[in-house]
């Protein structure tokens, strides 16, 4: 090997930026090194690097490469795979087929999560026939790879049938199954497979969780939880975050500061996502002085951390504190998002401040550019509503732009009825549940109006509306409420007796029900 040759694949391996790269392949060409196959899958593999490489670059050295290897094709395939131009993972995928050179075990890997990123069936599917064909379901990569595509797909039925044919099941295809059966809401699967898993490591334990969580199954992810502390599995960043996501929604607070605790025992670093996880626990617990210290001693914030912030001061009716930490966000120069000015108005709407909120729509239109989406458009319509502008409402409501989906449009127009409910506007009311009902079939339009029909002495119109839901086989949701005793989570749904307590809560509300009665006798004497 000459001292040029040596001196330019020194440079390749060297390279920092594409200006180096540039020049060593100009140095390659001056060489002879233009065709030579370990100098242009260096070239190659730099343009792929997602950070510093040129994807663009890259493919037009492959372009001039008259018969380039597997390796440099998968090179490519990877490339374009990591720059999210799928397109061309697959162009390069059938030039390959065309040109008559069989792909490997790492080639079909990529090309399968292109299809899944894709989400297109067809290519996907032949590519598995050529899986098939090639001998390569045995291998463990292609075989992960089709259950992955598969789950993509919400087939879980294929990447069951794919996950039984694979002979030897490694951890991950373990986890992608359980995955995939809780992205589609079908927990029960999930746990099945989950169960019949023989080793469990942490992405397992962590997977099934998460899909509890996601599915709102929170009882069932805290129960599984403390399994996982019995088996000495150390629990990890994602798991703590869908733990405390967990007690967020059912109100656990003690296992919430039990996390904190062990956290800090630890010293656990303190990411943003934990911060904001434990953040958002404390707010939705009640706690706002916690979630407010958690959020201030948070070494980083992003816009979904000052977001659960001012979720917290709103959902709890500080349309102030909301206000200011909205002002102390725009300082810090943080772009406020969607889902920020979702939180802000919700605390206008609970705060009574309906000016307020106008003047920070203004801004997000004006100033921020950002287009309302209905669930802006059905705060703003609330926050007008509780101040009891409701033709102001209307008129907004009236001004919005088309939308094509009817569940969308029906937030705005769901947020006026209710408002009018509680203004007593019957004539408004029945306007907006007329549109209610054109746009979705629902119960809730039904009940508001015959509460508020009854409330005005209408009990004819409302047992008509009660008959009309009756015959259309529309049905209130039970109430549902839950309470943690003692590290317990208790859940109670209105009309079910399905409490291993029951009874002992009906004694208890005799019991209750009496003094109250007795206090209210002695009440009633002492006032005469």
């Amino acid at each position: 090997m000459s001292t040029c040759t040596k001196r330019c694949l020194l440079l390749l391996e060297k390279c920092k930026n594409m200006k180096h790269l540039k020049q060593s392949h100009a140095q390659a060409i001056t060489c002879g090194l233009g065709d030579n196959s370990f100098a242009l899958s260096r070239l190659l593999a730099f343009c792929s690097d997602p950070l510093h490489g040129s994807p663009s670059y890259g493919w037009k050295i492959f372009q001039h490469i008259e018969k380039p290897t597997i390796c440099i094709c998968n090179t490519m395939i990877k490339a374009f795979l990591l720059s999210g131009e799928l397109n061309k993972t697959i162009e390069i995928y059938t030039h390959m087929l065309r040109n008559g050179m069989l792909p490997d075990n790492y080639t079909l890997p990529y090309v399968l999560k292109a299809c899944a990123s894709m989400r297109t069936c067809n290519i996907g599917e032949s590519v598995h026939g050529h899986c098939l064909k090639l001998g390569f379901l045995f291998d463990s990569f292609v075989g992960n790879g089709l259950i992955f595509m598969y789950s993509a797909f919400d087939d879980m039925g294929a990447a069951r049938c794919v996950f039984d044919e694979v002979p030897w099941h490694c951890v991950v295809s373990w986890t992608l199954l359980i995955s995939g059966y809780s992205k589609i809401g079908d927990v029960e699967n999930a746990r099945q497979v989950f169960d019949e898993t023989p080793v469990k490591d942490i992405g397992i334990w962590g997977c099934m969780i998460s899909g509890y969580v996601q599915n709102s199954c929170f009882k069932e992810g805290l129960h599984l939880f403390r399994l996982m502390q019995l088996t000495g599995v150390e629990p990890d960043e994602a798991i703590f975050v869908s733990i405390l996501c967990a007690c967020a929604h059912l109100g656990a607070l003690y296992i919430g500061i039990w996390i904190h605790r062990y956290l800090e025992h630890v010293k656990y670093s303190m990411t943003v996502r934990l911060g904001t996880a434990l953040m958002d626990m404390y707010a939705k617990c009640g706690y706002l002085d916690l979630a407010e210290k958690v959020f201030d001693e948070m070494p980083q914030r992003d816009t979904i951390c000052w977001n659960a912030m001012i979720s917290g001061w709103a959902i709890h009716g500080d349309g102030d504190c909301a206000l200011r930490l909205f002002s102390e966000m725009e300082k810090a120069g943080i772009k406020p998002d969607d889902i920020t000015f979702i939180a802000v108005f919700t605390a206008c709407s609970y705060s009574g401040m309906a000016y307020e909120g106008l003047r920070v729509l203004s801004s997000m239109c004006n100033a921020y550019l950002i287009e309302p989406k209905s669930e802006h458009y059905g705060c703003v319509i609330d926050f007008l509503g509780r101040a009891g502008l409701l033709e102001e409402a209307k008129e907004i409501i009236e001004r919005m732009p088309d939308s094509s989906c009817p569940s969308k449009e029906a937030v705005a127009w769901r947020a006026l009825m209710s408002a009018c409910c509680s203004h007593g506007n019957i004539r408004l009311a029945e306007v907006a549940a007329d549109k209610l009902l054109q746009l979705e079939r629902h119960s809730g339009a039904y009940v508001l109006l015959s509460n508020l029909y009854s409330s005005a002495g209408k009990h004819n119109s409302a047992r008509k509306l009660r008959r009309k839901m009756k015959t259309r086989g529309l049905y209130k949701t039970p109430g549902c409420s839950s309470v943690e005793i003692n590290g317990n989570v208790h859940e109670f749904i209105a009309g079910e007796e399905t409490h291993p307590r029951m009874e002992d809560v009906h004694v208890l509300l005799e019991s209750v029900t009496k003094h109250l009665d007795s206090f209210v006798c002695d009440l009633h004497l002492v006032s005469t």
